[in-house]
């Protein structure tokens, strides 16, 4: 069976819990328990998001987050955040090359990180020409929103790296 796609107003969806959702289609299915994850999570994070039920089958898919009503929108945004629990770099106080490897310390929203790169060209990634990607040794994840907004300091101490 084909999975239904989720656009506009075709279905009302709720927040379940930190990382589910039940969605209630505009025909009277109801599609209970599912979680939300991304098909593309680098460069997509708005469009195709599937929705998995316990078994971690595919149940549905939304086309657009924008497109669903801003209550359906919500929830599922919140899931995703909680999920891809990513921490924002809105700082960066050093970058530096230690052993071949980079110890960079900044400020994100979730407070003062230092963490390690292993390999500058592989672990981090610059998307869409302002979105920064970064992989710790620890395979833990890093993102620079918008690369634009950050201060000039933190822009100079990045440049010299990427």
């Amino acid at each position: 069976m084909r999975s239904p796609y989720i656009e506009g107003d075709n279905a009302k969806i709720t927040r379940k819990d930190l990382t589910h959702v039940n969605v209630l289609m505009y025909n009277g299915q109801e599609i209970l328990d599912v979680e939300p994850r991304r098909l593309f999570p680098i460069s997509g994070l708005r469009k195709y998001i599937t929705l998995l039920d316990k078994d971690e089958k595919e149940v549905a898919i939304i086309r657009n987050l924008d497109s669903l009503m801003e209550e359906s929108k919500t929830a599922v945004e919140q899931c995703l955040d909680e999920y891809y629990l990513i921490p924002k770099i809105q700082k960066i106080y050093e970058i530096k090359e230690i052993s071949r490897n980079m110890n960079v310390y900044v400020l994100t929203d979730k407070g003062e990180r230092r963490f390690e790169i292993a390999n500058r060209h592989n672990d981090i990634k610059v998307i869409h020409g302002t979105r920064v990607l970064f992989r710790d040794i620890s395979d833990n994840r890093y993102e620079i929103e918008d690369v634009d907004k950050l201060d000039k300091t933190s822009k100079i101490r990045l440049g010299a790296f990427i």
